[in-house]
């Protein structure tokens, strides 16, 4: 629950079209001890203040010249979809008071003010209201944590698909193509083992790093379990145009690992699909880009294999011809 300092340090905007009024609420609300408190008499003011501060309670008056509080409330309406609208009716109108609950207020406050019922009414939505929002804000937390590693901060393989989907559909309009680079670290089960799993969750946060670094901001670099990490590289002519930004991966990959005072050493081995090239759906796009990671990795690791690499092998028994940081 809200404590009491996070209700009297609430944002507050008093919306009426008489200054006394005005002046009235804001001395009953300065009184009870309430620190962020505003006012406008103008109501066509209010959705831009209220785009601009987020209040969590709204004190409108029902009757005004130009937008009436029900217009003003259609208009809040827009800015909280789905959400709370912090609205405290204010009328001296009995019959205004069901319609202004049927219009989306919470609660309202009948003029002339009986103080103690000002001052309940005001604390018992603030208290729902920041109530609300806690739970909406622990709802987004949980949202991400479902759709991001909970070690590196990536994107997962839930979320990935979902990227991948949106990248191809736009490749399909823009007719041009997609890259889904697969990457595994050649050696890191034996610093797992030899040194343990916080060591290994080091270097894991520390890849995670590197491979953004190494990226375009419009690329999406996930951690799809273990090891293992997917690049999207969206908007690309030809398979070639992964040739320098997989050298730079396997480069980057290579560099020494400092944790705890110790240097420590591995590569990356990389797969890569391509769309429509290679394949048509989500899937199997990721899919041809592991095959092409199994190819690099049995044909020596630290380098890049590409599907078509795969395809034009004469024989499994061959060494692949494949691209070497």
């Amino acid at each position: 629950m809200p404590s009491r300092d996070e209700i009297l340090h609430a944002k507050i905007l008093v919306v009426d079209d008489s200054a006394d009024n005005v002046e009235l609420m804001l001395e009953i609300l300065r009184e009870a001890g309430y620190t962020d408190v505003s006012s406008t008499m103008l109501p066509e003011q209010v959705c831009p203040l209220h785009r601009q501060h987020c209040y969590d309670l709204i004190l409108l008056d029902l009757q005004m010249p130009g937008l009436n509080g029900f217009q003003v409330m259609k208009g809040l309406k827009e800015i909280e979809q789905g959400g709370y609208l912090p609205v405290l009716a204010l009328t001296a109108q009995p019959s205004f008071k069901i319609a202004a609950l049927e219009a989306g207020a919470r609660d309202f406050i009948s003029k002339p003010f009986d103080l103690m019922e000002v001052h309940k009414r005001i604390h018992n939505m603030l208290e729902v209201r920041l109530l609300y929002k806690e739970l909406a804000q622990y709802s987004r937390q949980q949202q991400e944590l479902a759709l991001h590693d909970p070690l590196t901060g990536l994107p997962n393989r839930r979320l990935l698909e979902d990227r991948i989907a949106t990248v191809l559909q736009h490749a399909t309009r823009q007719q041009n193509k997609v890259a889904v680079m697969y990457l595994d670290l050649d050696g890191f089960k034996s610093i797992n083992d030899t040194h343990g799993h916080a060591y290994g969750d080091e270097i894991l946060k520390q890849v995670a790093q590197r491979l953004v670094g190494c990226s375009r901001k419009e690329d999406t670099v996930a951690r799809v379990g273990g090891d293992e990490f997917v690049i999207v590289m969206g908007n690309i002519s030809h398979v070639g145009d992964t040739q320098e930004p997989s050298a730079k991966l396997i480069e980057a990959v290579s560099q020494p690992y400092l944790v705890n005072g110790l240097t420590l050493n591995l590569s990356t081995s990389i797969g890569i699909g391509m769309f429509p090239d290679d394949a048509d759906e989500v899937a199997s796009v990721i899919a041809v880009a592991d095959s092409a990671l199994y190819e690099a990795k049995r044909s020596g690791k630290n380098r890049c294999c590409t599907a078509q690499m795969v395809r034009k092998q004469p024989a499994p028994q061959h060494a692949l011809s494949t691209t070497t940081a």
